[in-house]
Parts: structure tokens; sequence; C-alpha cells
């Protein structure tokens, strides 16, 4: 496959018949050049497509009007944050630049080093999606969403987990249900032990002993879910229902429920917790809790441009969960 060569400043010159210099000052928007070459020489940019250098303009000018979303991997999760970062900036003045750590999300500080990349001759600022190191001196103002550990000194975006978990297990148990298995998260996620509370407080609350053989962790991956669902549903005293910590791993246990000859929610409930796409795509359709990932996504961004801006004044934004009933729970 050909690449065509970047355009060059020096490009522009020669097709607009005026020097480097000229180029230059329109560009950047600079006095001393004629209206009539000024339009000149903007024709032959529209025309040639050149764009500045990211990199030569921040030299110049010390902001480059990006802001980057870095992620650990796109995966559905993200995607969804990354929808609504990019519906928000649109009014901002800024671009979106989304980068990728190459799946290595479980790699401690993979968001200094992908970071340390970009900041200063890239981006003016970062929203960090779940990143594994809250701090504060990164070289760019950041904001994080649903960091590791929870809120700290960073500003940060995230949902009510807990609440999110409770309201799942009393629907649950509304159903009628008692022997509900839960399948909680990674052990080093704040959001995986806020949801895990959630499900043993809203146990308790309803007098509900919880059976400590149905709890396991399925590590927020659709397939590190199989096993441990498997654990689970493949057993003479099975559970009538199972909460799953996020959609992902409810897909796990409907897959590993459909492989033992299982139907949901006929022989087994299965709730999850997110609403990603996937899951008013699965079949049966899921029931979930919905975090408002789009919303999460356009709230970190407008919060980075206050934090570059200095306007800042709530540095911690908590969204509400709500549930969405589908087609995988059924009453006892």
């Amino acid at each position: 496959m050909d690449f065509l060569p970047r355009v060059k400043m020096a490009d522009v010159a020669r097709e607009a018949g005026v020097s480097v210099a000229t180029v230059s000052k329109v560009v950047n928007g600079r006095y001393g050049v004629a209206q009539a070459t000024v339009d000149r020489v903007q024709q032959v940019i529209d025309t040639l497509g050149y764009e500045a250098s990211l990199g030569a303009q921040s030299l110049r000018s010390h902001r480059t009007n990006v802001l980057g979303i870095l992620v650990a991997e796109f995966e559905p999760f993200s995607t969804e944050l990354l929808k609504g970062a990019s519906a928000a900036v649109a009014s901002t003045g800024y671009e979106l630049l989304a980068y990728s750590g190459g799946g290595r999300g479980a790699d401690v500080g993979w968001e200094r080093r992908n970071l340390s990349r970009l900041s200063g001759t890239l981006i003016d600022g970062a929203i960090l999606v779940t990143p594994t190191v809250v701090e504060t001196n990164h070289g760019v103002p950041v904001v994080a969403v649903d960091p590791h550990t929870g809120p700290t000194g960073m500003p940060t975006v995230d949902s009510d987990n807990l609440a999110g978990a409770v309201l799942a297990t009393e629907y649950l148990l509304g159903l009628g249900h008692r022997s509900i298995a839960f399948l909680g998260g990674r052990a080093d996620l704040e959001s995986a032990r806020l949801r895990e509370e959630g499900f043993r407080r809203a146990m308790a609350s309803a007098g509900v002993a919880v059976d400590e053989d149905l709890v396991r962790v399925g590590g927020y991956a659709r397939d590190a879910a199989r096993t441990p669902a498997h654990e689970i549903l493949d057993r003479p005293d099975r559970p009538t229902a199972v909460f799953a910590a996020n959609d992902l791993s409810a897909l796990g246990v409907m897959d590993v429920a459909r492989d033992l000859g299982l139907d949901v929610p006929g022989d087994v409930s299965v709730i999850g917790f997110d609403n990603v796409p996937e899951s008013a795509l699965a079949s049966p359709p899921l029931t979930t809790v919905a975090q408002p990932l789009q919303e999460m996504g356009a709230a970190a961004l407008r919060m980075l441009v206050q934090v570059i801006d200095g306007t800042l004044d709530e540095p911690h934004l908590r969204l509400p969960t709500t549930l969405v009933e589908r087609a995988t729970c059924r009453p006892l």
C-alpha cells in the first residue's frame, strides 16, 4: 500500500508563491500579512490538506487543544465512556485523542507510563479510565474515571456501586430468591469491593444468610467467569439466582448455564452490572444495573476542561445507578 507523504509548510509556500515564514504567520494567526495573501495561502492549505504538527504546535504555544482519554484496553466499559467523552468534546473547542495501554490494565502504573509519552507535546490534559495509581503529579491536568482505589486527591467521576449492588440484590430477593450466588470482580478494585459490600448488606437487611460457597471471583471478564460459574452451577444444590458483578461476568454465567443444559431464567436467574450494549443483545436479554457510562465519560470531559481552566468546584462526581429489567430473572 502506498501512503501519501505528509504535506509540509514548504509545500504550501511553494504552491502559494510565498515564503515559509509567510505561511507560518498565516497558520499561527500573526499580523503583517496582507489579507489577499492570507486568503491565497489559506486556499492552498485547504486544497493540499496541510495540518500543523501537534508536537510543533505545542512547542510554540504550550497548548495543543487536544485532550486524551487513556484506557487499558478498548472493551465495552471503556468504549461507552469514550462515546460520552466524544459527544461532550464537540462544544469545547478541543479535540479528543483515545489511547490504549495495550490491554495491560492489571499492570500497576500503566497509565503513568502511557501518560508520560503524551503529556506536554500531544495533549493538554487526560481522562484516565480505571487508573491503578491515583496521584496528582502527572505533568498535565487529569481526571480519573472509576479508579482502582476509589476517589482520593485526583478529580474523579464514578457511579454509586454500593447502591447499585443493593438494588440488584433486593430485586432478586423481591422475586423470592434466597439461594443467591455472588460472582465478584477483581479483588484490587474498589468498585468490586463496593458491589460485594452492597450484596452482603442487602442480604443481611433481609435476614438471609450468605452461603460463602456461592461467593466467587469472576474477574470482570467473560472468560474468567466461566470456571467459577461452572463451580456454582454444576452442583446438586445450585443457587436459584446469580448476581454477577459486571455484565461480562453475567454473560459468562449464561454461557456456562447453556453448556450445562440449564435454562435462564427457568432454572437460574442472572443479573449483571454496567448495562454495556452486549447485555441488551444477549439471548435472553440480560437484566442488569445500569451505570450511566456515556454520561460518566461526558462528565469527565467537562470536568477536565474545568480543571484546565481553573474553574473546577467539585472534585468528585458520583452518578446514580438504576435497575434495567429484561428477561434473565423470574420469580420463584
